[in-house]
C-alpha cells in the first residue's frame, strides 16, 4: 500500500503548491507580508504565521469536493456486532446503535468479548463501491473510529482493533480493500475519527490525556501515510463526561496544523476544532438542511436512511426515495454536500433496504438529467428559492427542480433578485413546450404537460445574467499592523495583503515583529465588483471587527468576541473602485479575520485579490 499511496502524496503536494501558485495569479492566495501566504510546513509556528493556506469557496484543494455533492457515509464497528440490541443481566433489553456501549452501560469488559466475535466477513468492499456508485455518490466516509475506541484498521497503537480484537480473518484489511475499489471506480475515500474516546484509559484524565493524544496522532498518520485519504471527517468534539472530553479549541487548532503538515491536499470538516465557522474547511449540519447557504463556511448534511446511523435490525424508519433525491436538490440549491449514511450489519452487508433506495436515488438521478441540477451546480442569488422547489445554477444555466408541480393552466412563478433574461426554457426529459413571461416581480413558467416523475422535474433555464465588468487587476489592500490592540503610534509594519484571509489561531500574527496576542490591523484601500447588485458583505472574525465602504460603517463588531460571522448588505457599482476600511483587533486567545462577498451574480468567496487596490 505504501509504494502506491507515497506516489499520490507527491502529486498532492505538487498540486497544492502549483494551486498555489495560481492563486497568486488569481487572487486566491492569503498572505501576510505582502507575500502568498506560507504553505504548510513542518518548522514550528509562531508570530507571523498565518494558517490559512487557501480560499476553501475556490481553492484547487476542494473543487473536486465542491463539484460532488453526493456522499455516502457508513458507520461500521464493534458496536454493528450487537445489531442494536443488548440483553442486560436480568433480561431486559436495552436498544441503541453506535451509542450502545455508553447507552446501554454495557460494562467494558462485556463489550470487549462480544467485540472478540466480531467477524464481518461478508463485507465487500467492490459491492459497497458499487452501490455508491450506482447511487450517483461521488465519495465515500467510512467511520475508522468511533467513540468505543475501537480501530476498524491494523492499528499499531493498540490491540482494540479490527486485525487483533475479533474473530475477523487478521489477514484482511477492510480500509485497504476500500480504498482498492474506490480509487478503481474513481470515487474519493474519507475517514470518520472520533476525538472523543470511551476505551483508552488515558483519555479522560488530563495528566494522561498526553499520551492519549500522541497516540490519537499516530493513528492518524497511519490513516494519512497508509490509505492516502481524500478527507478527514471528525466528531467527538463535544464537551462531555462519562469519559469526561476536554478537547479544546487549542486543541483542534495543533490538529489541524499537523495534518496539513501531513497531507497539504486533505480536507478536513469543522469537528477538528469545536464546530465553529473557524474550524477546519466546512461545516456539519447533522440530520438538518441549512435553509440558505452557511454564512463564512462551506457545509454539508450528513443524514441517516433510517433513524440510526449504525445497524439496527429492528429499525425500518426507511427514508423513501422521494425524500432522499428531494433532499439532495434542495441541498444542492443551498450550496452544499449531502452525505447520506448506511450501516452495515455484523457480518459486513449493507442492508438490501438500503441498497434498493440508493439504486433508485441514482435512476432518477440519472433519469432525464436531473443530475445537471446537483453535480458542479450550486447556490443562485438570481432568483428566490421558490415554495414549489428549489434552483441551482451551473454557468449560465438555472436548474428549477419541481417538487410540486401545478395544476394545468397554473403557473410556477420565480422572483427574480437581479436584472436577467431567460432566453430558453424546457423540461429535461420532456417534449413538452414551457413559456416565460415576465410577470410582477420576476418570471411565470407555465408547463404545457404532466410532470417527468414523482420526486421531481427539472426545468431548464437559460439566462443571460446581468453584465459584468471585466476582472480587476488589484493587489490587494494596504495593511498597517500594530503590537498594540489601540492603533496607538506608528504601526510595526506596513504591507499589501493581496486578501483578507487570515487565520492566526493562537500562535499567529500580522508579521515576525509583532507577539500573538495584543494586536491590531487597519486595511485600506478601494474594493471593485464585477456587478451592479447589492453585496452581502461577511467578516469571520475573532477578537473584534469594523469595515467601512465609502465612508459608512456598515460592519461594526466592536465588542470582543470569539469566532464569528457578522454581515451586512451593500449596493455596489460594477467597474467602481468603492473605498473600503477594515479594522481587526487581537487581544488574548485566538485571532482570525476573513472579508468574504456575496451578490445575485456572485457565490460567497474570499474577495479576491483582483477586486482590491491598495490606498
Amino acid at each position: 500500500m505504501r509504494s502506491r499511496t507515497r506516489p499520490a502524496r507527491l502529486l498532492g503536494l505538487l498540486g497544492v503548491v502549483l494551486g498555489l501558485l495560481g492563486a497568486l495569479l488569481t487572487g486566491e492566495a492569503t498572505a501576510t507580508g505582502g507575500t502568498p501566504g506560507p504553505a504548510p510546513r513542518a518548522a514550528a509556528a509562531g508570530p507571523g504565521t498565518n494558517h490559512a493556506v487557501d480560499d476553501p469557496f475556490t481553492s484547487g484543494r476542494t473543487s473536486w469536493w465542491r463539484q460532488a455533492r453526493f456522499g455516502m457515509f457508513i458507520h461500521f464497528g464493534a458496536y454493528s456486532n450487537l445489531e442494536g440490541e443488548y440483553t442486560r443481566p436480568d433480561g431486559t433489553v436495552c436498544r441503541n446503535a453506535e451509542w450502545i456501549k455508553r447507552q446501554c452501560a454495557i460494562p467494558t469488559d462485556v463489550y470487549e468479548r462480544r467485540a472478540a466475535t466480531f467477524d464481518p466477513a461478508a463485507f465487500d468492499a467492490e459491492a459497497v463501491v458499487r452501490t455508491a456508485k450506482e447511487a450517483g455518490q461521488r465519495y465515500i466516509v467510512i467511520t475508522s473510529k468511533h467513540h468505543d475506541g475501537y480501530a476498524m484498521w491494523p492499528t499499531k497503537q493498540n490491540r482494540w482493533n479490527l486485525r487483533d480484537h475479533s474473530a475477523f480473518d487478521p489477514h484482511r484489511d477492510i480500509l485497504a480493500e476500500l480504498k482498492r475499489a474506490a480509487d478503481a471506480a474513481g470515487i474519493k475515500l474519507g475517514f470518520y475519527y472520533s476525538i472523543w474516546d470511551w476505551h483508552d484509559p488515558d483519555f479522560a484524565d488530563p495528566a494522561t490525556f498526553p499520551r492519549y493524544k500522541k497516540r490519537m496522532y499516530a493513528q492518524l498518520k497511519e490513516l494519512v501515510d497508509g490509505y492516502d485519504p481524500a478527507l478527514l471527517w471528525f466528531d467527538g468534539e463535544w464537551d462531555a463526561d462519562n469519559p469526561v472530553n476536554r478537547w479544546s479549541p487549542r486543541d483542534g487548532a495543533g490538529l489541524q496544523a499537523y495534518l496539513h503538515r501531513l497531507d497539504p491536499g486533505l480536507i478536513v470538516n469543522n469537528r477538528v476544532g469545536k464546530k465553529r465557522v473557524v474550524d477546519g474547511d466546512y461545516g456539519t449540519p447533522e440530520q438538518e438542511i441549512p435553509g440558505e447557504p452557511v454564512a463564512g463556511q462551506l457545509w454539508e448534511s450528513c443524514m441517516t436512511l433510517n433513524d440510526h446511523w449504525g445497524f439496527a435490525r429492528y429499525d425500518t424508519n426507511w427514508k423513501s426515495t422521494a425524500t432522499v433525491v428531494r433532499s439532495l436538490l434542495a441541498v444542492a440549491g443551498r450550496g452544499g454536500n449531502y452525505l447520506l449514511n448506511v450501516g452495515p450489519d455484523r457480518h459486513g452487508r449493507i442492508p438490501q433496504a438500503s441498497v434498493d433506495r440508493l439504486r433508485a436515488t441514482g435512476r432518477r438521478l440519472a433519469a432525464h438529467g436531473r443530475g445537471d441540477a446537483v453535480y458542479g451546480a450550486g447556490h443562485t442569488g438570481l432568483v428566490a428559492e421558490p415554495a414549489w422547489g428549489t434552483v441551482s445554477r451551473k454557468g449560465d444555466a438555472l436548474y428549477a427542480s419541481v417538487t410540486a408541480w401545478p395544476t394545468p393552466g397554473k403557473p410556477l412563478h420565480l422572483t427574480a433578485r437581479a436584472p436577467l433574461r431567460i432566453t430558453s426554457a424546457r423540461v429535461l426529459g420532456s417534449e413538452q413546450k414551457i413559456t416565460v413571461t415576465p410577470a410582477g416581480d420576476g418570471f411565470d413558467l407555465m408547463p404545457s404537460g404532466p410532470p417527468t416523475g414523482p420526486e421531481a422535474t427539472v426545468v431548464r433555464l437559460a439566462v443571460r445574467p446581468p453584465a459584468a465588468a471585466p476582472a480587476g487587476h488589484g493587489t490587494g489592500l494596504t495593511a498597517r499592523s500594530w503590537a498594540n490592540e489601540d492603533f496607538g503610534g506608528p504601526p510595526a509594519v506596513t504591507t499589501i495583503d493581496p486578501v483578507l484571509n487570515m487565520s492566526y489561531r493562537f500562535d499567529g500574527s500580522p508579521a515576525a515583529r509583532i507577539p500573538a496576542d495584543h494586536f491590531a490591523t487597519r486595511w485600506t484601500g478601494a474594493l471593485r465588483p464585477r456587478y451592479s447588485e447589492t453585496y452581502t458583505l461577511t467578516t469571520v472574525s475573532d477578537d473584534t471587527v469594523r469595515v467601512w465602504v465609502d465612508g459608512r460603517l456598515v460592519i461594526d463588531d466592536g465588542t470582543a468576541h470569539g469566532p464569528r460571522t457578522d454581515r451586512a448588505a451593500v449596493a455596489l457599482t460594477a467597474g467602481h473602485r468603492h473605498a473600503v476600511r477594515v479594522e481587526h483587533t487581537e487581544r488574548t486567545g485566538e485571532a482570525h479575520l476573513k472579508l468574504l462577498w456575496s451578490s445575485p451574480s456572485q457565490e460567497q468567496q474570499i474577495v479576491p485579490r483582483g477586486a482590491l487596490y491598495p490606498s
